[in-house]
């Protein structure tokens, strides 16, 4: 697989939607997500973005999707489960997002912590414990 060239930046992006935290290192295995991802996959924009405490916001980091000509974002949910900002707050500012973005397609995945091979690797490391 190639990736874009210059004159033909990536049309999809993938952005990592979490809570956010007032604490500088919490951000860092999100962002080391991001690293991995964008490595994996040039052919995507990937960026963070956060529902509090953290910039951007979603709709601020959608909006610079939007600006470098990206058409199609996926927001991956970077929680453990489908509490209350995945079920209530991020379906309501994915709407706001639709009616700004007339243009753009938006899906949105599961919480990854609901994925069962992020179950089973988090049974693994539980498991790793000393005899």
């Amino acid at each position: 697989m190639t990736g874009p060239t210059p004159s033909q930046p990536p049309q999809q992006a993938v952005v990592l939607f979490s809570h956010g935290s007032r604490d500088p290192l919490w951000r860092q295995p999100m962002e080391a997500v991001q690293v991995r991802l964008q490595s994996d996959r040039p052919d995507l924009r990937v960026t963070c973005a956060y529902l509090e405490l953290c910039t951007p916001d979603l709709p601020t980091a959608t909006a610079q999707l939007v600006q470098h000509g990206v058409q199609h974002i996926t927001i991956v949910p970077m929680f453990l489960g489908t509490g209350r900002h995945a079920r209530e707050d991020l379906p309501r500012i994915v709407d706001e997002l639709r009616q700004a973005h007339a243009g753009v397609q938006f899906d949105v995945q599961h919480a990854v912590g609901e994925d069962a091979r992020m179950t089973a690797l988090m049974a693994q490391i539980a498991g790793e414990i000393a005899p």
